[in-house]
């Protein structure tokens, strides 16, 4: 029996085997669409999520930043560094543990990041609308719980009793 290769438009219609796959392309698409918009201020969707959890977080620790972003402290690193040579970001040392840095939002960073703020909830509205509250609403919820580390301990646990 001889096949035909699918076209783009149906390979697009097709559920996604691969929950790894489906997520990672769903995620360069979102962050396409958000650093397109952030490109009016200058940043990218990643330089916002930083400055959005610095400042939810106060002054964290980098090891504290990069566990709150799901991130490895060098990958958080690089993406400081032109947020840091921006003035938005500086690193001081940590008062109780000179050891340690603490990621702290200038003046200017909360000015870019209010800029910023403006930007994300026009995107996040845009979104909403298009892909419909409730749905969005369910991703989000479903999507914190993927990235939280008690799904992470269930996954491996599951993955290790697999035969």
């Amino acid at each position: 029996m001889k096949t035909h290769p699918r076209t783009s438009e149906q390979r697009h219609k097709s559920p996604s085997v691969c929950i790894n796959a489906a997520i990672r392309r769903a995620a360069r698409r979102m962050g396409q669409i958000y650093d397109d918009a952030f490109e009016a201020c200058g940043l990218r969707a990643t330089q916002y999520s930083l400055l959005v959890q610095i400042d939810r977080v106060g002054t964290p620790t980098m090891r504290v930043l990069a566990e709150h972003l799901v991130m490895d402290l060098s990958a958080l690193g690089h993406t400081l560094k032109p947020l840091i040579r921006d003035g938005l970001v500086e690193l001081v040392v940590d008062e109780l543990d000179r050891r340690s840095r603490r990621v702290h939002l200038t003046k200017d960073g909360r000015i870019k990041l209010e800029e910023a703020r403006a930007i994300w909830k026009k995107v996040q509205l845009s979104f909403d609308d298009a892909f419909g509250k409730d749905g969005a609403a369910q991703l989000r919820s479903t999507l914190d719980l993927i990235a939280s580390p008690d799904f992470s301990e269930r996954m491996t646990t599951v993955f290790h009793s697999i035969s």
